[in-house]
Formats: C-alpha cells, structure tokens, sequence
C-alpha cells in the first residue's frame, strides 16, 4: 500500500504545539510550501529548456512569532533525517548572517539575506513532511516557506512570485552553495491545485496544464530509499558540459540547439561525452513540450511513452541514473496498467514517477516490493497547492 502522507492540518497542529512547549507561548503565524515531484524535463532548467513539475501533498511547515531580543531561534522537527535541530543567530542586520556548519540552517540564512527588507528577530519551528534526500525538493520547500514566513513576519510582500521564487533560487546559490535551476523554487511558489506547472526557464514564462482529466489514472511516486547523491562536483561537470556543446555550437544554450546540431557535433569529432549530454537535453526539452501538449490533449499513452523515453536518455546519454532506480523502473514497466515510468529529480537516487491506473496501484508496488531489494516506499502524487498562508487555529 502507498504511505499515507500527514495531512497540512496534522502537521500544523504537530508545529503549534512544539512551539509552545519550546517557546512558552503560542505562534501567531503559519505558513507552509511543498515539494515537487517533476512529471518530465530533467536536466534542461539550467539550458534555458522546459520542465513539467507538480507541487505535491507534502509539505514544509513554518510556525512562529516575533522575538523580544536580537536572536533569531529556530528549532526542526524534520523526522525524515537526523538535523542539528537548533540553530540561534543574530538576524535584524541581513549583512552580517553568513553560512554556517549548520546546513539545514543556511537555507534559512540564505532566505533572510535575499529578503526584500531587513528582518527583526524571531523563534520558529519547522516540521516537514517532504523527504529528504528523495528528489522531492526538500530544500526548496524549506526556502519558499521560510520566504512566505518573513512576508508575514513583515507583512511585506514581494513584488511578484518570479521575484520570490528568484530570491529563494539565490539563497541556495549563495548559503546552500548548490547552483540550482529555477523549477524548484517555482512549483513551490506557484503550484495550483489539479494543475502541473509548464515552465519556461528561458522566459520564466509559465501555463497551468490542468491534469484532473486523467480520471482512470494516477502518478505513483517510489521512493528509493537511496538518497540522491548527485554531488555538487557532478552536477556542475554536467552542467559545464552542456555550456560546453552550446559554446562549440555558437548558441547561448541548448535551448537553441536541435538534433541537427547533433550532428554537426559528431562531425567536428567531438567527445562522446559531450554529444551524450548535449543530446539529452535537446531531445528531453522537446520531450517535455510534447508530454505538455499530451497532458493537455488526455494523451496519457502518449505521455507514458515520452516518460519512458526520458528516463532512458537520462541513464544512457546523461548517466545520472542507478542500479536502484533502474530496478524500480524496470519493474513497474512490467505491471498491465503502467504507462510510463522514470527517475525524476537530479538523479543518482531519490524517486521515481509512474503513471499508470488507478485498479493497478496496489498490484504495481507489489511487484516492485518483490523485484527491489532494498526498502522502497510509495505516495500518491497530487497535484496540490503552493506556498501559502495558514489559519493559526
């Protein structure tokens, strides 16, 4: 059976009550943002491509209130990974935060470093029910709910949801020092309920595909259990290999590039390392498009297909896949009813997302649980709301 996941209002009640019993009174904010799961369009945020995420049921919650003195206390309750799980700092004068051992905590940093104004002192409580490590956007929905918290504390808003979802993009650059794309942060600032979210990374512009039409059919999320270890180094090797092709072609990414271009790469005797990057994400930004177009249409073979496909491309042409993630693949492919199932996330570990029917749910994670051998667990993938402001009571 998929896990149940912890409702917003359970976790609410969870972070209210660690409040009173850390601080000695009651919370007058509550916010919350959530993690994603991407359907399709990996690699291609940081090439100016497409990506199709969705925000998810799971949730980061901030509860908290104004400070009497100069410290900033913020405790975490995160049961998915063992944190420090309090952090104080000085935090009314934004110049003077910097990063610290502390990770969770430079997320936090970050956020209050990029705000629009400076932020007075606070005590706040943190429960997630996002995993950590699965490639579910843990990080970003810790960002968005720490951003849409200091727009209460403040009762400042920013000017836009681009600008807000940029500011918590340059907090994980600067604090967190991993240099993300945007759709993370996006989903979780913008995600509508019933909808996946087309993102334009070039543009930053964005359609809301409506995806409630699928009726007989559902995303299943499976958790590996194997955290995602896409380090830093390995992700800015493929990073760099793709500004790489895109300078060789004499094109500002590989946006612009297109199969041909290919082509012309292997023509010029280019490494096969980089026509295989190059080729992933000129074909998986094409894939994510069509998979929109799908989507919209209730194409759902269609999209199953491109799914598939991008999942093969990610682990032959750009080899962030794992033998863990490869299995859990395999294995749902097998099952009648599934349509398409791939990693999403960096890679390297963390999920994967299968669309299939809804009368085979419990039949695929059988047949899962008989071909893994390591201790997977799977969620139902809503498409759900983004960052917003909660009722205290």
């Amino acid at each position: 059976m998929a896990t149940i996941v912890p409702t917003v209002n359970e976790i609410k009640l969870k972070a209210l009550e660690a409040f009173v019993k850390k601080f000695g009174e009651n919370a007058n904010i509550c916010v919350c943002a959530p993690g994603r799961v991407n359907l399709i369009g990996e690699h291609t945020d940081y090439n100016e491509g497409f990506v199709l995420p969705m925000a998810l049921p799971m949730v980061t919650i901030i509860v908290g209130k104004l400070s009497n003195d100069t410290k900033t206390r913020i405790v975490s309750l995160n049961e998915t990974v063992k944190y420090e799980n309090e952090v104080e700092f000085e935090a009314d004068i934004r110049e003077n935060i910097k990063p610290e051992k502390t990770q969770w905590a430079n997320y936090i940093k970050g956020c209050i470093a990029h705000f629009v104004c400076d932020v007075p002192s606070f005590n706040a409580v943190i429960v997630s029910s996002v995993p950590v490590g699965a490639g579910l956007s843990s990080s970003a929905a810790l960002e968005v709910a720490t951003y849409t918290f200091l727009e209460a504390l403040t009762n400042i808003q920013s000017k836009t949801p681009v600008d807000k979802a940029l500011a918590c993009q340059r907090a994980e650059h600067d604090f967190a020092g991993v240099p993300c794309g945007i759709m993370d942060q996006f989903i979780s600032v913008m995600g509508k309920e019933g909808c996946a979210l087309l993102l334009d990374c070039k543009t930053l512009d964005i359609k809301q595909i409506p995806i409630s039409q699928i009726n007989d059919y559902v995303f299943l999320i499976t958790n590996s259990n194997v955290p995602h270890k896409l380090s830093s180094s390995a992700y800015c090797e493929r990073r760099d290999n793709c500004y790489k092709a895109a300078e060789m072609l004499n094109k500002k990414s590989l946006r612009e590039a297109s199969l041909n271009d290919i082509r012309v790469l292997e023509s010029q005797k280019v490494p096969d390392l980089l026509i295989r990057r190059a080729r992933h994400v000129i074909t998986e930004i094409q894939r994510t498009v069509d998979a929109a177009a799908a989507l919209e249409k209730g194409d759902l073979k269609l999209f199953g297909r491109l799914m598939n496909e991008s999942h093969d491309s990610l682990k032959n042409d750009y080899n962030v896949s794992s033998i863990e993630l490869d299995t859990l693949v395999s294995a749902a492919r097998e099952v009648r009813g599934v349509l398409g199932s791939r990693l999403t996330g960096a890679g390297f570990g963390g999920c994967t997302v299968t669309l299939l029917e809804k009368d085979v749910i419990d039949q695929t994670i059988k047949h899962i649980r008989a071909n893994y051998s390591g201790n997977a667990t799977f969620y139902i993938a809503s498409p759900s709301m983004g960052a917003r402001i909660l009722g205290i009571n």
